[in-house]
């Protein structure tokens, strides 16, 4: 089941990026489904954030998506390399968003590897950065502020049995720039999966 639009209208960005874990992100690109249980989250709170696009007010023609009501997505090319998807949250003018850092293959994984552009076996390595999220799901920036409800990218809940006690949370990484931002708890990993659960 999609989730529910206010389900992205959530206040507190750092709970919506735990709850995220083990929810399924699914893409339709280039007439292939493909989809990923999500195993680690960043959460960005918005203009006090010094780790935020949006630290300070900053409201440019790049961040100005983080602004617009939450359930659509954000995505921007970073080091001019490397496509990372955000899911912007809270109602409009609130510019929170957690970026989505790594996945596990569910669905269509052939696809996913061969975007990856590797033979070898789907590993827990496979998939564990924001830019490999991307390219395997096959995301650009032509999908930059797509509605999460859509057809094109969606999130599911498909009440996977998840240990919740596996999550570790940790600083956000490469975020050194935040100075005393960049030490706060906002990254959440699950340190382990069963797959005979998915």
């Amino acid at each position: 089941m999609k989730l529910p639009n206010d389900y992205y209208l959530q206040s507190d960005v750092v709970a919506v990026a735990r709850d995220l874990i083990g929810k399924v992100l699914f893409t339709r690109i280039g007439g292939q489904v493909c989809g990923g249980v999500i195993t680690e989250t960043e959460a960005y709170a918005g203009e006090t954030d010094k780790a935020s696009h949006a630290y300070g007010g900053r409201n440019t023609e790049r961040t100005r998506v983080m602004y617009a009501k939450g359930g659509i997505s954000y995505v921007y090319l970073c080091y001019g390399i490397h496509h990372l998807f955000n899911i912007v949250t809270n109602i409009s003018g609130v510019p929170h968003a957690v970026l989505i850092r790594g996945i596990y293959p569910m669905v269509n994984v052939e696809t996913m590897l061969k975007r990856r552009k590797t033979n070898a076996p789907a590993s827990p390595t496979t998939f564990n950065g924001p830019g490999k999220v991307t390219m395997a799901l096959g995301i650009g920036m032509e999908h930059n502020q797509l509605n999460l409800s859509g057809k094109t990218i969606w999130l599911e809940d498909r009440k996977l049995r998840i240990n919740r006690g596996k999550i570790l949370i940790t600083p956000r990484i490469g975020v050194d720039y935040a100075k005393e931002d960049a030490l706060l708890p906002y990254r959440f990993y699950l340190s382990a999966i069963d797959v005979n659960n998915l």
